[in-house]
């Protein structure tokens, strides 16, 4: 009891006077609160959340669907479009969409703080909608890459609005598994984006289809975001309390609301917590939890999982694997991967899912470095190849891929969430087009051993970085998160 009094009096220390009054008053009521509601301090139902979750992640879908589209129907779309043999316009074509993405992460915080959480979504979902239309209709390169950009924006305005809706409408105990879905969702865009493009080589003109039936589950996502709740921390702090707490009925249900509210209002002491400066997340007070999630995302990247992807149907084929069966087999790594983690979220936490995550990529690649050594050769380095492989999505979907997204949302506070995890997102888009760009032709010049021996360096060093920076947040409310990590004035 005296150690919980300590830490109240050196929480209450670093508040200005004025508020000290308001604050004790919140803390005695919200005592009362627990006391006078106590047969309903059990967990909210996840099931009033549930729905509202799913129709976030269809955009995480589509983010996955929109990476995948292009895979099998490119060659055909080089033939009717008529620039078959240009290398260049072939990797515009892919590549297009992350000078979109960029654009639409960095500005994703700020559409998300402006208007809110379900008309970002809207607003992901339209250019994805006219930029598939673009594409699926066009008669020559120029509209397909501004189809193509269109829907980048679309892709990088989704994810971040995402993970940061899934963090506040979720109750703290399945807030894990909720984040999980994006990682799965994003996995069963890309399978589904390989089945549709299957009958391309069969079907004149079937490229198209795929482009075209991209928009139905962005129209889908456009008209169920309008019945699904508003997030009440972003209602909350643009002062209407009253739609928070009508917010908070909907997600948890109407015995939790008073408690949810008072949770809320503890985190919120900043008179000004619209007004969020570039500098504050750059160098200012808030500058180690931007570094950190910043430097998780710049280490996903670094850690070779799309390289892996570029190269896993040369990997494949070597071993007299088709490339349609190969990207079948990374498919279902990643989704039972993913699956996997969103069991385990809740159980084991975020920080040793990453942890065991990144060393098992470590060790992935590691079989990699082998199976390319003067060592190991003939079926033996194929085996290793094709295993190792394998193992590096399933890991990297286990941790690596999955929690930061969730982590982040988690550790910013309220006040800077959403252009934190722009800063954050826009990073990740920036690294994932360097490796891109640059793999092949590192690959040439290096040589697979030294560059996988660079990957399985930057995945122990991301070993070392979460050991040493992320904390774990299983369990805990927003609210008990930023006042953990608030940092001093």
């Amino acid at each position: 009891m005296r150690g919980r009094q300590r830490e109240a009096y050196l929480m209450y220390k670093r508040i200005p006077s004025r508020d000290f009054a308001k604050i004790v008053d919140m803390e005695e009521n919200s005592a009362l609160l627990q006391s006078s509601t106590s047969p309903d301090t059990s967990s909210p139902s996840w099931r009033l959340s549930f729905p509202h979750v799913v129709v976030a992640t269809i955009t995480s879908f589509l983010f996955g669907y929109h990476m995948g589209v292009v895979n099998e129907p490119l060659e055909s779309i080089c033939v009717d479009l008529g620039f078959s043999g240009n290398a260049l316009a072939e990797g515009l074509v892919v590549s297009t969409c992350l000078g979109g993405a960029f654009v639409g992460s960095l500005l994703s915080g700020w559409i998300a703080d402006g208007v809110g959480r379900r008309r970002a979504f809207q607003l992901c979902a339209l250019p994805m909608i006219i930029g598939a239309s673009m594409s699926a209709s066009t008669e020559n390169l120029a509209g397909m890459l501004l189809g193509r950009l269109f829907v980048g924006t679309g892709m990088g305005l989704g994810p971040p609005v995402a993970a940061l809706y899934v963090t506040e409408v979720s109750p703290a105990f399945v807030r894990g598994t909720y984040g999980s879905f994006i990682q799965i969702a994003t996995c069963l865009g890309l399978i589904v984006a390989l089945f549709i493009g299957i009958p391309v080589k069969e079907i004149a003109g079937w490229w198209r289809i795929c482009f075209w039936m991209s928009t139905i589950p962005a129209a889908i996502l456009l008209v169920a975001v309008m019945f699904c709740a508003e997030s009440p921390h972003w209602l909350y702090k643009k002062g209407r309390t009253e739609e928070a707490e009508t917010a908070f009925e909907k997600l948890l249900g109407g015995s939790h609301v008073k408690y949810a509210m008072a949770e809320l209002s503890k985190s919120d002491r900043d008179g000004d917590s619209d007004i969020v400066k570039m500098s504050e997340l750059l160098y200012g007070r808030h500058f180690r939890v931007v570094f950190i999630g910043s430097t998780l995302f710049a280490l996903q990247q670094l850690s070779g999982i799309n390289a892996v992807f570029y190269f896993s149907s040369t990997v494949f084929k070597s071993a007299g694997v088709p490339s349609t069966l190969a990207n079948v087999f990374i498919g279902i790594a990643n989704l039972t991967g993913s699956v996997i983690a969103m069991i385990l979220m809740d159980k084991l936490g975020r920080r040793v899912l990453l942890l065991w995550s990144f060393f098992g990529m470590a060790i992935s690649m590691a079989l990699q470095v082998t199976a390319a050594s003067a060592y190991v050769s003939g079926s033996g380095a194929l085996y290793l190849s094709v295993g190792g492989m394998l193992l590096f999505v399933f890991t990297f979907a286990l941790g690596a891929g999955p929690v930061p997204g969730l982590l982040l949302t988690e550790i910013f506070p309220s006040r800077i969430r959403a252009k934190a995890m722009a800063v954050c997102m826009s990073v990740h888009w920036v690294i994932n087009f360097f490796v891109g760009l640059l793999f092949l032709q590192l690959l040439e010049q290096l040589g697979r051993q030294l560059l996988y021996s660079i990957f399985t360096t930057f995945c122990l060093v991301a070993v070392m970085f979460v050991k040493r920076n992320v904390v774990e947040t299983k369990g805990k409310s927003l609210q008990e998160i930023e006042i953990a990590l608030l940092p001093q004035d």
